[in-house]
């Protein structure tokens, strides 16, 4: 019986994971700069020091001691471009915003009453409920099933965790979800989204909105 996790179960990624970061090609292989076996140097002096020391003391970015700064987009595809992530989303937001209109006509919810001078919130919340429920289950099952969206699958774009590649597990893509949705869903709508989401526009060097702050994650493309 296999001892993997299985996807999106919050541990970490499987080593057969297709996104994950791979190190480039030749590392670990050998190379006439290897020491070789008893520890002596090919040169005839004492070998050098292990790059784990020195200003990059701590390992390089695939476990062993590399010696240089991490770098967390190492073997990982390009970042996707801001613009066509904005498309994907309201892809995304359009699909999702239909499901709701309908079932908030079904459950007869629906924006603010105003009954004389007095104004029912109350079926507006209810919107808003379904909104966000229905906004983050989509955002949370897709991207911790494959790391996209329909929105971005078009537009051959896909989540990715910053520190290996991997496809987000269920807690991180839910907590991206969470920080997009939430807000929008209960009281800033529209701004809420162009803010977290625009944020990738400026951002450097990984173009994160703040969502993907939040969870750690990046966008890369796929095509």
């Amino acid at each position: 019986m296999s001892t993997e996790p299985p996807p999106g179960s919050g541990r970490e990624p499987p080593e057969d994971d297709r996104f994950r970061k791979q190190p480039p090609p030749g590392a670990g292989s050998g190379s006439p700069y290897d020491t070789p076996p008893g520890g002596d140097s090919p040169y005839g002096g004492p070998p050098p020091p292990p790059y784990g020391g020195g200003p990059y003391e701590g390992g390089g970015p695939y476990g062993g001691g590399g010696g240089y700064p991490e770098d967390p987009l190492a073997g990982m595809p390009p970042l996707a471009d801001s613009g066509r992530r904005t498309l994907a989303r309201l892809i995304d937001m359009i699909m999702v915003g239909a499901v709701v209109v309908l079932l908030s006509w079904i459950f007869r919810v629906g924006e603010y009453r105003v009954t004389g001078e007095d104004i029912d919130t109350g079926k507006s919340f209810g919107q808003a409920a379904i909104a966000a429920v229905l906004y983050i289950a989509y955002d949370t099952v897709m991207t911790a099933r494959a790391g996209q969206t329909l929105g971005k699958k078009w537009l051959n774009m896909r989540v990715a965790n910053l520190d290996n590649g991997a496809t987000p597990s269920v807690q991180t893509a839910l907590m991206r979800a969470a920080v997009l949705w939430l807000p929008f869903a209960f009281c800033c709508a529209c701004v809420w989204t162009a803010i977290s989401g625009g944020w990738s526009f400026f951002d450097k060097p990984y173009k994160q909105g703040l969502h993907d702050k939040a969870a750690k994650t990046v966008v890369v493309s796929t095509g």
